[in-house]
């Protein structure tokens, strides 16, 4: 009896998710608890009874309904095996703890699961909790949140956003959905931030950046993936009331907005970060990159020489953030002591347009725009090139299981390369097949490749690709 009521108390402390009241099961099912969801972080969740006590435990001690619900949560590395619950994945590192996958594809490629046409167009990204897919589309001019069945491709739901975004790159959302505690948290073109029933798609509540935080629309409008930490939705509308803003998951109050930083939004989408034991929020804009504590206040700034768009997110590591971008302006790192910011090198060595960066143990694998531009390799701590190829042309990167899973935008070839500081070492290759009639004279295969559950998910506008590429 005692071991009982020890494991259900556990139980109960793991679990604090932002939802309605509901009952949540232990690993074994043999135990309940009637809780609300508090809030879901570094692989434990937090849950308050009616009685208003709460509990902290692993994710890992509830069923795997529940933590396929739960889908891990965005602030931390607690996601279950198989889900990718925001842009860039768990940690927003786009790094994919798969294992087991394959080492070299088919001269064809490896195996196509699905394709499904029902994704609208746009180049919103993927995220995938609980079996679900997913992203946004564009339906004639309507921008939406889409969900599709991950074993089929087929759609289960679609829900309104806001209205249509257009641009000659292309119209429609840009944005990946943020899915954890049961919700889904999204931002249309327009600066529209919804939040949805993660199983029915019906909204919970809606908040303009604009209109209601006071954003400013930029030229490629609103594409930054909103961060949800705790009973926080953090995004970054810009403009005079404040660069960024946190509002509640429950409601979408507005909790605090930082209105001594007010430069207008870019690109780039926020990470959170612990240092010295003090969580805090990095973001790069135009021209600073900066820390801001959980409750909105400025911790530090760094000058940052941005140039017509800063697209790629920060990268964190032993206490030290990189930020590239395109356009000629390369990188920066700094160091962050205690209440402090320094330097710690600047070069054109990484020109990351908005194909992303990824550091792998100590090295960073990006595009580098230039004539000629090149696949790069850079030594994370130092700054210094390792080695420089051209491959297949300016692309997204990927990792998964010791290889790079890189596309280039032009034709579509997808390869998979060697992540090693010996240089590029393409294994296999192939060229996506569902590629679209719809994409805009100066657009391009511009979705991010994300590997996970096995599977490998391209998008070309309408078109998401699902291919098995476990060994």
């Amino acid at each position: 009896m005692k071991n009982t009521t020890f494991v259900l108390f556990s139980l109960c402390l793991a679990l604090s998710v932002q939802a309605e009241i509901r009952i949540w099961k232990d690993a074994s099912g043999a135990h309940e608890i009637k809780a609300e969801l508090v809030g879901v972080q570094a692989g434990k969740v937090t849950l308050k009874r009616e009685n208003g006590t709460t509990i902290t435990l692993p994710i890992t001690n509830l069923s795997k309904a529940d933590q396929a619900l739960l889908g891990g949560g965005s602030g931390g590395s607690g996601a279950a095996a198989g889900e990718w619950p925001q842009w860039r994945g768990p940690n927003r590192d786009d790094v994919s703890k798969e294992t087991g996958l394959l080492k070299k594809w088919p001269s064809e490629g490896p195996k196509r699961a699905w394709v499904s046409e029902e994704a609208g167009l746009g180049y919103s990204g993927f995220a995938i909790a609980g079996g679900k897919l997913y992203t946004m589309g564009l339906f004639d001019a309507e921008e939406k949140v889409v969900c599709l069945d991950t074993a089929t491709g087929k759609k289960l739901w679609d829900s309104f956003v806001g209205a249509i975004y257009q641009n000659q790159w292309g119209n429609g959302p840009r944005c990946t959905p943020t899915v954890t505690g049961g919700k889904v948290y999204a931002i249309g073109g327009n600066g529209d931030l919804v939040c949805l029933d993660a199983a029915t798609g019906k909204q919970d509540w809606t908040k303009s950046l604009t209109k209601d935080l006071g954003g400013e629309l930029q030229k490629w409008g609103y594409t930054e993936s909103p961060l949800v930490d705790g009973e926080l939705v953090i995004v970054t509308p810009g403009g005079p009331k404040g660069a960024i803003a946190a509002l509640s998951t429950k409601t979408g109050k507005v909790e605090w907005q930082t209105n001594d930083v007010t430069e207008n939004a870019q690109y780039s989408s926020i990470i959170p970060i612990d240092h010295n034991g003090q969580r805090q929020y990095v973001q790069l804009l135009m021209k600073t990159i900066l820390g801001v504590s959980k409750d909105g206040k400025v911790l530090w700034k760094s000058d940052f020489p941005g140039e017509v768009a800063v697209i790629p997110t920060p990268i964190y590591n032993g206490g030290q953030i990189y930020v590239a971008a395109g356009y000629g302006v390369g990188c920066k790192a700094v160091k962050l002591g205690s209440g402090s910011v320094e330097e710690v090198y600047s070069n054109k060595n990484m020109i990351n347009h908005h194909g992303g960066v990824i550091l792998i143990d100590g090295l960073l694998y990006g595009f580098c725009e230039g004539r000629p531009g090149n696949w790069t390799c850079q030594d994370f701590k130092t700054g210094e090139v390792v080695w420089q190829d051209p491959g297949i042309g300016k692309g997204a990167v990927a990792y998964a299981d010791g290889m790079l899973y890189c596309q280039a935008e032009k034709d579509g070839t997808i390869a998979l390369v060697e992540a090693s500081k010996k240089g590029w070492n393409m294994v296999s290759s192939f060229k996506l097949e569902a590629q679209t009639s719809q994409r805009a004279k100066d657009g391009r295969i511009w979705t991010h490749p994300v590997v996970v559950g096995g599977k490998l998910y391209l998008r070309d506008q309408e078109f998401i690709s699902c291919y098995d590429v476990k060994g």
